[in-house]
């Protein structure tokens, strides 16, 4: 196992631009922190494992594991009580034809139309396993799908769950109509609420921005618009959980 004691060493400053979105598209690569999280990622897909200095080691069967001086590695940690083990891991390559060949027409996906929080949408990933969906997609302009904090509230998810971002709103729509899927939102201006529709399979579900909700055009090109009841006076929940509500719905409805 080879070591790492420079700021000069060039793995070294590769990884850290990897905290930049910009260096992450550019190299189709991302960190991530943690042991458990590092034993989810399927071999093929990792680059580097990094240990802090006098961290217990494990051994990954991978050729690039390094050991690396304590305030080095700090500098590349992402959270304030680091577990001391990081990897560098490559970033899936999946295009609109290739998700074709995986959704099945009974399927249900998740669309992201332009979030930005990284809880969020790690959240929705994460949930979306869990209530058997198949796929997510985003909308250009949500939040990065592999910053570290997304990475987190998504776990393990992310390995499994295939993502897609699409440049537009028509785009979306084309690729949902070839995925035989009917587009659902959520907004004030219908009388039907989430249970009163089936929504149990082949849906398209679309989570809107935290401020300003779902897209007016994609508002226009929804098949189905439903609403989620709400005492009191709220005007909206956090995308997380009304999304949480949505999926599980489909998911009691399946069962």
């Amino acid at each position: 196992m080879r070591e790492i004691r420079s700021k000069d060493n060039r793995i070294f400053k590769e990884c850290q631009k990897l905290s930049q979105k910009k260096y992450r598209d550019k190299e189709g690569l991302y960190l991530i922190e943690g042991e458990n999280l590092i034993a989810e990622v399927p071999t093929k897909d990792l680059v580097y494992v990094f240990f802090r200095e006098g961290r217990e080691r494990q051994i990954f069967d991978l050729p690039d594991q390094y050991i690396v001086a304590e305030q080095l590695f700090d500098k590349l940690a992402q959270t304030e009580t680091s577990q001391g083990i990081l990897a560098v891991v490559r970033k899936p390559k999946l295009t609109a034809a290739d998700l074709e060949q995986q959704i099945q027409p009974s399927d249900n996906v998740v669309v992201l139309d332009r979030l930005q929080d990284p809880g969020n949408i790690g959240t929705i990933i994460r949930t979306a396993e869990g209530a058997g969906y198949k796929a997510v997609v985003t909308v250009k302009g949500t939040g990065d799908v592999f910053s570290p904090k997304t990475i987190r509230a998504a776990a393990g998810s992310i390995f499994r769950m295939p993502v897609l971002q699409v440049e537009d709103n028509q785009v979306l729509r084309d690729l949902t109509d070839r995925l035989g899927k009917k587009l659902v939102v959520t907004g004030f201006h219908t009388d039907k609420y989430y249970y009163d529709e089936d929504l149990s399979r082949g849906v398209a579900l679309v989570i809107g921005n935290e401020g300003n909700g779902v897209s007016d055009e994609l508002m226009e090109m929804a098949d189905i618009t439903v609403k989620i009841p709400m005492d009191g006076h709220l005007e909206s929940l956090n995308a997380s959980v009304a999304a949480g509500i949505l999926m599980y719905e489909t998911k009691r409805k399946r069962d």
